[in-house]
Protein backbone atom coordinates (compact mmCIF):
# COMPACT_ATOMS: atom_id res chain seq x y z
CA UNK A 1 0.00 0.00 0.00
CA UNK A 2 3.17 2.27 0.59
CA UNK A 3 2.74 5.64 1.71
CA UNK A 4 -0.72 6.66 1.51
CA UNK A 5 -3.43 8.73 2.57
CA UNK A 6 -4.48 5.58 4.64
CA UNK A 7 -0.97 5.18 6.01
CA UNK A 8 -1.25 8.79 6.68
CA UNK A 9 -4.78 8.78 8.53
CA UNK A 10 -3.31 6.15 10.65
CA UNK A 11 -0.29 7.77 11.77
CA UNK A 12 -2.48 10.67 12.48
CA UNK A 13 -4.95 8.99 14.63
CA UNK A 14 -1.79 7.51 16.65
CA UNK A 15 -0.76 10.81 17.39
CA UNK A 16 -3.53 11.75 19.85
CA UNK A 17 -4.59 9.31 22.48
CA UNK A 18 -7.19 10.12 24.17
CA UNK A 19 -8.59 8.57 28.02
CA UNK A 20 -10.38 6.07 27.11
CA UNK A 21 -7.65 4.74 24.43
CA UNK A 22 -4.92 5.43 27.26
CA UNK A 23 -6.83 3.21 29.79
CA UNK A 24 -7.25 0.56 26.88
CA UNK A 25 -3.23 0.60 25.97
CA UNK A 26 -1.93 0.90 29.59
CA UNK A 27 -4.49 -2.21 30.27
CA UNK A 28 -3.45 -4.20 27.00
CA UNK A 29 0.08 -4.60 28.45
CA UNK A 30 -0.92 -6.60 31.15
CA UNK A 31 1.57 -8.02 33.95
CA UNK A 32 5.11 -8.73 31.62
CA UNK A 33 7.28 -11.38 33.58
CA UNK A 34 10.25 -9.17 35.54
CA UNK A 35 13.60 -9.91 33.86
CA UNK A 36 16.60 -9.11 35.71
CA UNK A 37 15.83 -4.98 35.71
CA UNK A 38 13.50 -4.80 33.11
CA UNK A 39 9.99 -6.18 32.09
CA UNK A 40 10.41 -7.73 29.04
CA UNK A 41 10.75 -11.27 28.65
CA UNK A 42 12.96 -12.58 25.87
CA UNK A 43 11.12 -15.95 25.69
CA UNK A 44 8.38 -14.60 25.14
CA UNK A 45 9.23 -12.70 21.48
CA UNK A 46 9.21 -15.85 20.17
CA UNK A 47 5.73 -16.57 20.50
CA UNK A 48 5.30 -13.10 18.55
CA UNK A 49 7.18 -14.45 15.33
CA UNK A 50 5.17 -14.69 12.58
CA UNK A 51 3.38 -17.87 11.11
CA UNK A 52 6.41 -17.91 8.65
CA UNK A 53 8.75 -17.91 11.64
CA UNK A 54 10.27 -14.21 10.09
CA UNK A 55 10.39 -11.67 12.24
CA UNK A 56 8.16 -8.99 12.61
CA UNK A 57 10.82 -5.84 12.59
CA UNK A 58 10.44 -2.23 12.82
CA UNK A 59 12.30 0.01 10.82
CA UNK A 60 13.73 3.90 11.82
CA UNK A 61 15.30 5.98 9.68
CA UNK A 62 15.13 9.88 9.43
CA UNK A 63 12.55 10.54 6.83
CA UNK A 64 10.68 8.17 4.37
CA UNK A 65 10.59 7.97 1.06
CA UNK A 66 13.46 10.18 0.73
CA UNK A 67 15.05 10.59 -2.90
CA UNK A 68 18.32 10.43 -2.17
CA UNK A 69 18.03 7.25 0.11
CA UNK A 70 17.09 4.97 -2.32
CA UNK A 71 18.96 1.94 -1.07
CA UNK A 72 16.81 1.88 1.84
CA UNK A 73 14.07 1.44 -0.17
CA UNK A 74 14.93 -1.42 -2.16
CA UNK A 75 16.33 -2.94 0.94
CA UNK A 76 12.43 -2.33 2.89
CA UNK A 77 11.04 -3.45 -0.53
CA UNK A 78 13.21 -6.68 -0.48
CA UNK A 79 12.77 -7.49 3.12
CA UNK A 80 9.31 -7.65 2.58
CA UNK A 81 9.62 -10.00 -0.43
CA UNK A 82 11.34 -11.75 2.16
CA UNK A 83 8.44 -12.47 4.07
CA UNK A 84 8.96 -10.59 6.87
CA UNK A 85 6.34 -7.81 8.35
CA UNK A 86 7.79 -4.59 8.71
CA UNK A 87 6.67 -1.41 10.51
CA UNK A 88 8.74 2.18 9.43
CA UNK A 89 9.34 4.88 11.97
CA UNK A 90 10.90 8.18 11.15
CA UNK A 91 12.37 10.50 13.40
CA UNK A 92 11.49 13.52 10.80
CA UNK A 93 8.72 14.74 9.01
CA UNK A 94 8.43 13.34 5.34
CA UNK A 95 10.41 15.79 2.62
CA UNK A 96 8.10 17.88 0.21
CA UNK A 97 10.38 17.06 -2.73
CA UNK A 98 10.45 15.06 -5.80
CA UNK A 99 8.79 10.88 -4.63
CA UNK A 100 9.92 7.96 -5.27
CA UNK A 101 7.15 6.25 -7.03
CA UNK A 102 8.43 2.57 -5.76
CA UNK A 103 7.69 3.96 -2.45
CA UNK A 104 4.09 2.37 -3.09
CA UNK A 105 5.28 -1.05 -3.61
CA UNK A 106 5.57 -0.96 0.19
CA UNK A 107 3.27 -2.25 2.84
CA UNK A 108 4.72 -1.26 5.86
CA UNK A 109 2.71 1.27 7.97
CA UNK A 110 4.79 4.32 8.39
CA UNK A 111 4.83 6.58 11.87
CA UNK A 112 6.09 10.02 11.99
CA UNK A 113 7.85 9.93 16.14
CA UNK A 114 8.79 13.78 15.22
CA UNK A 115 8.23 15.93 18.58
CA UNK A 116 6.68 18.62 16.63
CA UNK A 117 4.22 16.29 15.10
CA UNK A 118 3.26 14.28 18.32
CA UNK A 119 3.99 16.48 21.14
CA UNK A 120 0.93 15.41 23.18
CA UNK A 121 0.84 12.08 22.58
CA UNK A 122 5.20 11.98 23.20
CA UNK A 123 3.79 13.60 26.82
CA UNK A 124 1.46 11.16 27.17
CA UNK A 125 3.75 8.39 26.72
CA UNK A 126 6.50 9.78 28.90
CA UNK A 127 3.63 10.05 31.69
CA UNK A 128 2.57 6.63 31.31
CA UNK A 129 5.88 4.72 30.86
CA UNK A 130 6.79 6.97 33.93
CA UNK A 131 3.61 5.57 36.30
CA UNK A 132 4.28 1.99 35.15
CA UNK A 133 7.95 1.47 35.05
CA UNK A 134 9.64 4.33 37.29
CA UNK A 135 12.75 2.80 37.65
CA UNK A 136 13.33 1.48 33.97
CA UNK A 137 12.19 5.44 32.71
CA UNK A 138 14.44 7.11 35.18
CA UNK A 139 17.55 5.18 34.45
CA UNK A 140 17.31 5.70 30.70
CA UNK A 141 16.28 9.51 31.17
CA UNK A 142 19.83 9.70 32.85
CA UNK A 143 21.38 7.77 30.22
CA UNK A 144 20.09 10.65 27.59
CA UNK A 145 20.93 13.60 29.95
CA UNK A 146 24.61 12.75 30.32
CA UNK A 147 25.35 13.48 26.92
CA UNK A 148 24.28 17.16 27.66
CA UNK A 149 22.39 17.51 24.06
CA UNK A 150 19.25 18.70 23.55
CA UNK A 151 19.43 16.53 20.41
CA UNK A 152 20.03 13.65 22.18
CA UNK A 153 17.40 14.30 24.82
CA UNK A 154 14.36 15.36 22.36
CA UNK A 155 15.70 10.92 20.68
CA UNK A 156 14.78 9.97 24.30
CA UNK A 157 11.33 11.71 23.83
CA UNK A 158 10.76 10.09 20.61
CA UNK A 159 11.73 6.90 22.16
CA UNK A 160 8.88 6.80 24.94
CA UNK A 161 5.99 7.45 21.84
CA UNK A 162 8.05 4.42 19.92
CA UNK A 163 8.02 1.81 22.92
CA UNK A 164 3.96 2.19 23.19
CA UNK A 165 4.03 1.09 19.81
CA UNK A 166 6.11 -1.49 19.83
CA UNK A 167 4.59 -3.67 22.80
CA UNK A 168 1.60 -3.01 20.83
CA UNK A 169 2.45 -3.88 17.90
CA UNK A 170 4.20 -7.20 18.83
CA UNK A 171 7.28 -6.08 17.29
CA UNK A 172 10.14 -8.70 18.00
CA UNK A 173 13.32 -6.53 16.90
CA UNK A 174 14.43 -3.18 15.54
CA UNK A 175 16.86 -1.70 12.57
CA UNK A 176 17.79 1.59 12.61
CA UNK A 177 19.78 3.13 9.23
CA UNK A 178 22.05 5.90 10.08
CA UNK A 179 24.14 5.81 13.36
CA UNK A 180 22.88 9.34 14.96
CA UNK A 181 19.18 10.29 15.34
CA UNK A 182 17.45 6.89 14.35
CA UNK A 183 19.75 4.78 16.06
CA UNK A 184 19.63 6.90 19.37
CA UNK A 185 16.10 6.64 19.66
CA UNK A 186 16.27 2.91 18.75
CA UNK A 187 18.64 2.30 21.17
CA UNK A 188 16.61 4.04 23.96
CA UNK A 189 13.27 2.31 22.70
CA UNK A 190 15.53 -1.12 23.83
CA UNK A 191 16.22 0.13 27.32
CA UNK A 192 12.62 0.95 27.54
CA UNK A 193 11.33 -2.04 26.38
CA UNK A 194 13.87 -5.29 26.06
CA UNK A 195 13.33 -5.00 22.22
CA UNK A 196 16.97 -6.15 20.39
CA UNK A 197 18.19 -3.95 17.76
CA UNK A 198 20.64 -3.24 14.89
CA UNK A 199 21.81 -0.44 12.99
CA UNK A 200 23.67 0.57 9.78
CA UNK A 201 25.95 2.92 9.69
CA UNK A 202 26.34 4.68 6.25
CA UNK A 203 28.94 7.60 5.97
CA UNK A 204 28.52 11.33 7.87
CA UNK A 205 26.08 9.57 10.58
CA UNK A 206 29.58 7.94 11.77
CA UNK A 207 32.30 10.55 10.85
CA UNK A 208 30.30 13.66 11.52
CA UNK A 209 27.27 13.14 13.13
CA UNK A 210 28.04 10.58 16.14
CA UNK A 211 30.88 11.12 18.31
CA UNK A 212 32.77 7.97 19.25
CA UNK A 213 31.13 7.85 22.77
CA UNK A 214 27.51 7.74 21.10
CA UNK A 215 28.96 5.01 18.36
CA UNK A 216 30.27 2.93 21.57
CA UNK A 217 27.37 2.96 23.54
CA UNK A 218 25.10 2.05 20.91
CA UNK A 219 27.58 -0.86 19.69
CA UNK A 220 27.64 -1.91 22.92
CA UNK A 221 23.86 -2.65 23.66
CA UNK A 222 22.93 -3.44 19.67
CA UNK A 223 22.64 -7.06 18.90
CA UNK A 224 24.59 -6.11 15.32
CA UNK A 225 26.20 -3.17 13.79
CA UNK A 226 25.93 -3.42 10.09
CA UNK A 227 27.87 -0.86 7.60
CA UNK A 228 28.34 -1.21 3.61
CA UNK A 229 31.94 -1.27 2.76
CA UNK A 230 34.79 -2.44 4.41
CA UNK A 231 36.57 1.19 4.94
CA UNK A 232 33.47 1.60 7.14
CA UNK A 233 34.28 -1.71 8.97
CA UNK A 234 37.72 -0.98 9.90
CA UNK A 235 37.09 2.44 10.61
CA UNK A 236 34.02 1.36 13.23
CA UNK A 237 36.60 -1.48 14.61
CA UNK A 238 38.94 1.20 15.76
CA UNK A 239 36.31 3.74 17.58
CA UNK A 240 33.26 0.73 19.15
CA UNK A 241 35.63 -1.27 21.16
CA UNK A 242 37.66 -4.66 20.81
CA UNK A 243 35.07 -6.12 22.32
CA UNK A 244 31.88 -5.39 19.94
CA UNK A 245 34.34 -6.08 17.18
CA UNK A 246 32.32 -9.36 16.78
CA UNK A 247 29.04 -7.89 16.12
CA UNK A 248 30.01 -5.87 13.34
CA UNK A 249 28.79 -7.00 9.66
CA UNK A 250 29.59 -5.58 6.07
CA UNK A 251 26.32 -5.68 3.67
CA UNK A 252 27.00 -3.80 0.64
CA UNK A 253 23.94 -1.98 -0.97
CA UNK A 254 21.97 -4.22 -3.32
CA UNK A 255 20.03 -2.94 -6.64
CA UNK A 256 16.86 -4.53 -8.07
CA UNK A 257 18.76 -5.08 -11.32
CA UNK A 258 15.79 -5.57 -13.03
CA UNK A 259 15.24 -1.90 -12.97
CA UNK A 260 18.81 -1.30 -14.81
CA UNK A 261 18.54 -2.75 -18.63
CA UNK A 262 21.96 -2.78 -19.53
CA UNK A 263 23.17 -1.03 -22.99
CA UNK A 264 25.55 -1.01 -25.14
CA UNK A 265 27.57 1.90 -24.12
CA UNK A 266 26.94 5.08 -26.29
CA UNK A 267 28.59 5.48 -29.61
CA UNK A 268 28.76 8.76 -31.95
CA UNK A 269 25.25 9.68 -33.73
CA UNK A 270 26.11 13.05 -34.01
CA UNK A 271 25.27 14.91 -30.95
CA UNK A 272 27.63 16.07 -28.22
CA UNK A 273 28.48 12.95 -25.65
CA UNK A 274 27.11 13.73 -22.30
CA UNK A 275 28.81 13.14 -19.02
CA UNK A 276 26.13 12.72 -16.45
CA UNK A 277 26.50 12.78 -12.58
CA UNK A 278 23.85 12.36 -10.14
CA UNK A 279 24.17 13.56 -6.76
CA UNK A 280 23.63 15.73 -3.64
CA UNK A 281 24.96 18.95 -4.33
CA UNK A 282 27.19 18.98 -1.51
CA UNK A 283 30.92 19.11 -0.45
CA UNK A 284 32.15 15.51 -0.63
CA UNK A 285 30.59 14.72 -4.36
CA UNK A 286 33.63 17.02 -5.89
CA UNK A 287 31.30 18.66 -7.91
CA UNK A 288 33.43 22.07 -8.11
CA UNK A 289 36.32 19.33 -9.58
CA UNK A 290 34.07 18.18 -12.64
CA UNK A 291 32.94 21.79 -13.20
CA UNK A 292 36.66 22.72 -13.41
CA UNK A 293 37.69 19.77 -15.73
CA UNK A 294 34.61 20.66 -17.83
CA UNK A 295 36.80 23.34 -18.49
CA UNK A 296 39.64 21.75 -19.79
CA UNK A 297 37.97 19.85 -21.62
CA UNK A 298 36.13 22.58 -23.43
CA UNK A 299 39.83 24.36 -23.92
CA UNK A 300 41.16 21.25 -25.41
CA UNK A 301 38.26 21.93 -28.33
CA UNK A 302 36.51 18.29 -26.81
CA UNK A 303 32.77 18.39 -27.89
CA UNK A 304 30.51 17.27 -24.67
CA UNK A 305 27.91 18.03 -22.47
CA UNK A 306 28.02 17.77 -18.74
CA UNK A 307 24.59 17.08 -17.38
CA UNK A 308 24.55 17.01 -13.45
CA UNK A 309 21.05 15.69 -11.45
CA UNK A 310 20.16 16.81 -7.89
CA UNK A 311 20.01 19.67 -5.76
CA UNK A 312 21.41 20.42 -2.63
CA UNK A 313 22.94 23.84 -0.59
CA UNK A 314 25.73 24.10 -2.90
CA UNK A 315 23.89 24.91 -6.50
CA UNK A 316 23.77 28.51 -5.98
CA UNK A 317 27.83 28.20 -5.70
CA UNK A 318 27.95 25.98 -8.33
CA UNK A 319 26.06 27.78 -10.62
CA UNK A 320 27.87 30.45 -10.33
CA UNK A 321 31.34 28.34 -11.21
CA UNK A 322 29.62 27.69 -14.51
CA UNK A 323 28.84 31.17 -15.54
CA UNK A 324 31.95 32.69 -14.22
CA UNK A 325 33.88 29.91 -16.41
CA UNK A 326 31.35 30.20 -19.55
CA UNK A 327 30.01 26.78 -19.87
CA UNK A 328 26.75 28.00 -19.34
CA UNK A 329 26.54 25.99 -23.01
CA UNK A 330 28.14 22.91 -21.62
CA UNK A 331 26.59 22.59 -17.92
CA UNK A 332 23.08 21.82 -17.38
CA UNK A 333 21.57 21.50 -13.92
CA UNK A 334 18.13 19.21 -14.64
CA UNK A 335 17.58 19.51 -10.55
CA UNK A 336 16.18 16.49 -8.57
CA UNK A 337 14.28 14.17 -11.03
CA UNK A 338 12.35 10.97 -10.31
CA UNK A 339 13.72 7.83 -10.19
CA UNK A 340 11.66 6.03 -13.33
CA UNK A 341 13.03 8.93 -15.41
CA UNK A 342 16.81 8.97 -14.06
CA UNK A 343 16.98 5.25 -15.22
CA UNK A 344 15.79 6.03 -18.50
CA UNK A 345 18.60 8.95 -18.95
CA UNK A 346 21.31 6.25 -17.57
CA UNK A 347 20.66 4.56 -21.07
CA UNK A 348 21.27 7.84 -23.25
CA UNK A 349 24.52 8.62 -21.64
CA UNK A 350 28.34 8.32 -22.60
CA UNK A 351 29.94 8.83 -19.33
CA UNK A 352 29.54 8.57 -15.83
CA UNK A 353 31.45 11.01 -13.36
CA UNK A 354 31.68 11.47 -9.80
CA UNK A 355 34.88 12.57 -8.20
CA UNK A 356 33.97 12.32 -4.63
CA UNK A 357 36.27 14.26 -2.05
CA UNK A 358 36.85 13.78 1.57
CA UNK A 359 34.93 17.45 2.67
CA UNK A 360 36.49 19.73 5.06
CA UNK A 361 34.88 18.59 7.69
CA UNK A 362 35.34 14.88 7.56
CA UNK A 363 31.84 13.85 5.73
CA UNK A 364 32.37 11.31 3.23
CA UNK A 365 30.67 8.98 0.89
CA UNK A 366 30.39 5.47 1.48
CA UNK A 367 29.31 3.74 -1.89
CA UNK A 368 27.12 6.35 -4.20
CA UNK A 369 24.50 4.27 -4.81
CA UNK A 370 24.23 6.01 -8.27
CA UNK A 371 27.72 4.71 -9.32
CA UNK A 372 26.46 1.01 -8.95
CA UNK A 373 22.97 1.88 -11.24
CA UNK A 374 25.46 3.49 -13.32
CA UNK A 375 27.36 0.57 -13.59
CA UNK A 376 24.75 -1.57 -13.94
CA UNK A 377 23.29 0.46 -16.93
CA UNK A 378 26.07 0.19 -19.07
CA UNK A 379 27.57 3.50 -18.60
CA UNK A 380 31.56 3.69 -17.98
CA UNK A 381 32.10 5.82 -14.83
CA UNK A 382 35.00 7.83 -13.44
CA UNK A 383 35.08 8.70 -9.90
CA UNK A 384 38.13 8.75 -6.77
CA UNK A 385 40.04 6.21 -4.39
CA UNK A 386 38.12 7.70 -1.87
CA UNK A 387 36.08 5.78 1.16
CA UNK A 388 34.59 2.43 -0.27
CA UNK A 389 34.90 3.16 -3.91
CA UNK A 390 37.43 0.84 -4.95
CA UNK A 391 35.76 -2.11 -3.67
CA UNK A 392 32.92 -1.82 -6.29
CA UNK A 393 35.23 0.25 -9.04
CA UNK A 394 39.27 -1.20 -9.90
CA UNK A 395 41.00 1.15 -11.71
CA UNK A 396 40.83 -0.05 -15.18
CA UNK A 397 38.85 -2.87 -15.10
CA UNK A 398 35.12 -1.49 -13.73
CA UNK A 399 36.42 1.81 -14.25
CA UNK A 400 38.83 4.88 -13.88
CA UNK A 401 39.84 6.20 -10.92
CA UNK A 402 41.66 9.64 -10.36
CA UNK A 403 42.87 11.29 -7.33
CA UNK A 404 40.32 13.67 -5.53
CA UNK A 405 40.52 17.07 -6.06
CA UNK A 406 42.50 17.17 -9.27
CA UNK A 407 40.55 18.66 -12.37
CA UNK A 408 43.49 18.15 -15.03
CA UNK A 409 43.67 13.77 -13.75
CA UNK A 410 39.88 14.14 -14.12
CA UNK A 411 39.74 15.71 -17.53
CA UNK A 412 42.39 13.68 -19.02
CA UNK A 413 40.25 10.58 -17.50
CA UNK A 414 37.15 11.54 -18.77
CA UNK A 415 38.81 12.37 -22.43
CA UNK A 416 40.07 8.86 -22.67
CA UNK A 417 36.60 7.52 -22.56
CA UNK A 418 35.58 9.68 -25.02
CA UNK A 419 37.95 9.02 -27.31
CA UNK A 420 37.47 5.34 -27.42
CA UNK A 421 34.43 3.18 -27.41
CA UNK A 422 36.47 -0.43 -27.38
CA UNK A 423 37.41 1.01 -23.26
CA UNK A 424 34.34 2.23 -22.89
CA UNK A 425 32.58 -1.14 -23.85
CA UNK A 426 35.27 -3.23 -21.57
CA UNK A 427 35.06 -1.07 -18.82
CA UNK A 428 30.95 -1.25 -18.85
CA UNK A 429 30.72 -4.99 -19.18
CA UNK A 430 33.42 -5.66 -16.34
CA UNK A 431 30.80 -3.65 -14.21
CA UNK A 432 27.90 -4.97 -14.88
CA UNK A 433 29.09 -8.57 -14.52
CA UNK A 434 30.59 -6.51 -10.67
CA UNK A 435 27.71 -5.40 -9.95
CA UNK A 436 25.47 -8.88 -10.67
CA UNK A 437 27.68 -10.75 -8.70
CA UNK A 438 28.33 -8.19 -5.42
CA UNK A 439 25.44 -5.56 -5.44
CA UNK A 440 21.88 -7.62 -6.06
CA UNK A 441 19.53 -7.04 -3.85
CA UNK A 442 17.95 -10.42 -3.42
CA UNK A 443 21.44 -11.84 -2.49
CA UNK A 444 22.28 -8.30 0.53
CA UNK A 445 18.89 -8.96 1.75
CA UNK A 446 18.90 -12.27 2.40
CA UNK A 447 22.25 -11.67 4.14
CA UNK A 448 20.52 -8.92 6.26
CA UNK A 449 16.94 -11.34 7.56
CA UNK A 450 19.95 -13.91 8.15
CA UNK A 451 21.55 -11.63 10.60
CA UNK A 452 17.93 -10.67 12.10
CA UNK A 453 16.85 -14.29 12.24
CA UNK A 454 20.59 -15.14 14.12
CA UNK A 455 20.31 -12.27 16.55
CA UNK A 456 16.93 -13.72 17.32
CA UNK A 457 18.53 -17.32 18.27
CA UNK A 458 20.37 -15.09 21.04
CA UNK A 459 17.74 -13.38 22.37
CA UNK A 460 17.99 -15.48 25.93
CA UNK A 461 20.60 -13.81 26.49
CA UNK A 462 19.28 -10.82 26.14
CA UNK A 463 20.55 -8.18 29.18
CA UNK A 464 18.93 -4.65 30.16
Amino acid sequence: MGYTQANQHRRRSEGGLTAHNMQGLVGSWGAPKRERSGWTNPHSLREKMQSNGKPNVGYVVSAWPRLSETFILNEVISIERLGVRLRIFTTKEAEGKVANTKASEVHAPVTCLSLKHNPRAIGQSCIRLFLRQPVRFCQTVLRALRYRRWGVLRCFFQATYLAEILVRESLTHLHAHFAHDPTLVTMFAHYLTGIPYSFTAHAKDIYVKTSPKLLRAEAETAQAVVTCTEYNRRYLSTQIGSANNGKLHCIYHGLDLSEFKFCSPWTVDGEPPVILSVARLVEKKGLSDLISAADILRQRGRRFHVEIVGDGPLRQRLEEQVRRLGLNDHVRFLGPLPHERLCRIYQSVCVFALPCVVAPDGDRDGIPNVLLEAMASGVPVVSTPVSGIPEVIRAEVEGLLVPPNSPQTLADALDKLLNSAELREQLALAARAKIETCFSIERNSAQLLSLFQSVRADENTLSV
